[in-house]
């Protein structure tokens, strides 16, 4: 088969499509075929040398996919050859082929086309686990999300309105506020302009966010932490302004509140399945009756990868990039 290879870190040149061996499923795994996949930042920090998979996964990049079963491993029930399919990866997704774990794999919702079904996988799960799982976000109650308009902000903020949260959102453009709000986003706020502690506080009369769901990390520590509400949640699931700041504890203690950071990609079996249980337990019903969909920004061939990664890095884009392979069109 051929798949998107990284024969030394780099920029996006470093991605290169080339012959490589193809890959059997092992007990309790499936063997997909690729319709297609998505990019998430992660793929570049792995490109750049700075991320490398886990033990035991595939060395490609793509952490999640869309496609149809084509040969079962030893163990496998539940699931035929032909099944159309989306899938959490560990690595592998930029391939025309990928071995998964039998609990990672979710059926295409019914309603959305195969294609479209590979921006679900990581942004559903990811959102899940950390806004519903352990945030527990309520309805009533009040989420910031960071990059509104990114993959994850735009499934967070559905997910946020279809159980009754208010949804404030930062954004770095009108442009991208405007199609935050599209989505039901109730506050908008230009990080480039607004001071985002001061807006939350004007906006929910002085209390502030009960949940933040951040990509930031160390950048955005102690306003995060300030613009907490009382028992509030900050959970950090990026470090795009650094991985080391400085935190006032007492403010924290004041405010009864709690920070976790979470990553999904190196998380065990047992645990990644819970959390796609989850996923097709309390999100699919979601997208198959129309409250939630993917956002997809742009689709490219699976081949032209480079060029996919130079869009995400440029951060114009709103919603999720698909990698489609070849021959497979969108309403597949």
């Amino acid at each position: 088969m051929y798949a998107i290879t990284i024969p030394e870190p780099g920029g996006p040149e470093a991605l290169v499509w080339t012959a490589v061996p193809d890959p059997k499923p092992g007990e309790g795994e499936v063997l997909v075929e690729v319709a297609a996949s998505a990019v998430n930042r992660a793929d570049l920090l792995q490109r750049q040398g700075f991320y490398d998979p886990p033990p035991g996964a595939s060395p490609y990049p793509g952490l999640e996919c869309s496609g149809r079963i084509v040969e079962l491993g030893s163990g496998v029930s539940g699931w035929a050859v032909g099944d159309e399919v989306c899938a959490l990866l560990a690595g592998g997704g930029y391939a025309q082929q990928v071995v998964v774990p039998v609990g990672q794999l979710l059926p295409v919702p019914k309603g959305l086309d195969l294609v479209s079904a590979a921006a679900l996988p990581e942004v559903t799960a990811t959102v899940w686990s950390n806004v519903f799982m352990i945030a527990h976000l309520r309805p009533g109650e009040t989420i910031l999300i960071h990059g509104g308009a990114s993959g994850i902000g735009t499934m967070a903020i559905q997910l946020a309105k279809a159980v009754g949260a208010t949804v404030a959102v930062t954004a770095g453009s009108p442009d991208k506020l405007a199609r935050c709000a599209e989505l039901g986003a109730d506050i908008l706020i230009d990080y480039h302009q607004q001071d985002f502690v001061e807006e939350l506080r004007k906006a929910t009369a002085g209390a502030g966010a009960d949940v933040i769901l951040d990509i930031m990390g160390a950048k955005y520590l102690d306003r995060n932490v300030r613009a907490l509400a009382v028992n509030g949640r900050l959970a950090v699931i990026g470090l795009q302004g650094g991985v080391k700041g400085e935190l006032n504890l007492a403010t924290l203690l004041g405010k009864r509140a709690a920070l976790t950071a979470t990553s999904l990609r190196g998380r065990p079996l047992g645990e990644k399945a819970s959390i796609v249980a989850a996923v097709r337990e309390h999100v699919w019903p979601l997208v198959e009756g129309g409250r939630v969909r993917p956002v997809i920004d742009r689709r490219l061939p699976l081949a032209d990868a480079v060029e996919a990664h130079r869009v995400l890095e440029l951060g114009g884009h709103v919603g999720k990039i698909l990698l489609v392979a070849e021959g497979v069109t969108s309403r597949d």
